[in-house]
């Protein structure tokens, strides 16, 4: 006996509906990949693996933190990317007399309309869809903190008045690698909220003879807007609804617990070098990153292979060396390396 079909014309109406918007958002994104990398080039050289990796926090609502020497264009990417999702962008130079209420904002008592005064609040630079935190290891844990409730609420409270950002809203902090002197090492509660960690390397002789080429000959051409930013929260939903199997969530979650030194069946390695390990949120952002990942190269499904792609820079501001790995020269990516060797990869991914 055969159930009656409770499926109503509405519902199917907006089933169908709701495929079709969409398949409509994955044939812009993937019409515009290609156009994305055609406006970034104007004024970009290089850089392709950095780029990727800021473009899929970006489709998956992650912040970054991209390391690198001065001079190797952090300023000018992140700035370009924003004008190409048409986004409201704003840099904040972190400094060491930066205060909280610089970047979040202030009130302000203001002569009111019908006379008297009254308390005002005025918006601060964090009131934007993309904030460049430039060297925002320059500046003390305080103002640092004050990052911390825009980044995981997408808000910032003054007075015990919440103010709402506007969505979207991505954080990319830079740090120079180089000079250490006078500046504070990010917490690792604010470091766990960076989706990646984005390290840019300098380019190869040929790229920066083109750089130097293309800047030394007059003004480059503008960047032309693709997208706005009702596309990106659609590309977030979106990038969450692509599928993934159990056994590739799992390979993920296992990478991630294998960092963690001193528990059950943790490698020799990882107990020898590493103080602290990748919490749950790691194995998180490796999923959203690797689902991101499938969608920009066409795909349905997230593989091994994107999990793989996204461990560095998922993890090289997780995981936290002890002083041995350090007096032996063991670097961090040396340490995922090893990780993602020892780990045992589903047969069926």
């Amino acid at each position: 006996m055969s159930l009656p079909d409770t499926t109503t014309p509405s519902t199917e109406t907006a089933r169908t509906n709701s495929f079709a918007a969409e398949r409509e958002t994955v044939e812009k994104l993937l019409a515009g990949r290609d156009r994305i990398e055609a406006e970034l080039a104007k004024v970009i050289v290089g850089q392709r693996e950095v780029i990727e990796q800021i473009l899929l926090a970006l489709l998956a609502g992650g912040h970054c933190l991209i390391t690198g020497a001065p001079g190797l264009a952090k300023t000018l990417l992140v700035k370009s990317i924003a004008q190409i999702f048409h986004l409201k962008f704003q840099r904040i130079q972190f400094t060491p007399d930066l205060m909280p209420a610089d970047i979040t904002g202030t009130e302000i008592l203001q002569e009111a309309a019908g006379g008297g005064r009254t308390m005002t609040f005025v918006r601060g630079p964090i009131f934007a869809n993309m904030i460049l935190a430039d060297e925002i290891n320059r500046t003390p844990p305080k103002t640092q903190a004050a990052l911390l409730e825009a980044m995981q609420e997408h808000q910032v409270t003054a007075a015990g008045v919440r103010h709402i950002l506007e969505e979207p809203f991505f954080v990319l902090a830079t740090q120079n690698p180089i000079e250490m002197e006078g500046t504070y090492p990010l917490p690792e509660a604010q470091l766990d909220r960076f989706m990646f960690n984005v390290v840019m390397d300098y380019l190869p002789e040929s790229d920066e003879v083109k750089v130097v080429t293309q800047t030394t000959a007059g003004r480059g051409a503008a960047i032309a807007p693709l997208f706005t930013g009702e596309d990106v929260l659609r590309f977030h939903e979106l990038v969450r609804s692509v599928p993934i199997a159990e056994e590739v969530v799992r390979y993920a979650v296992q990478i991630a617990a294998a960092s963690r030194p001193r528990q059950s069946g943790t490698p020799d390695f990882i107990n020898e070098w590493v103080s602290w390990g990748a919490g749950t949120r790691a194995a998180q952002f490796l999923v959203l990153g690797a689902k991101g990942r499938a969608l920009l190269q066409g795909r349905a499904h997230v593989t091994v292979e994107d999990i793989q792609a996204l461990a560095y820079p998922t993890l090289r501001h997780r995981i936290l060396l002890n002083y041995r790995a350090e007096a032996e020269g063991i670097r961090v990516e040396e340490v995922i390396r090893r990780l993602l060797a020892a780990a045992k990869s589903p047969t069926s991914a």
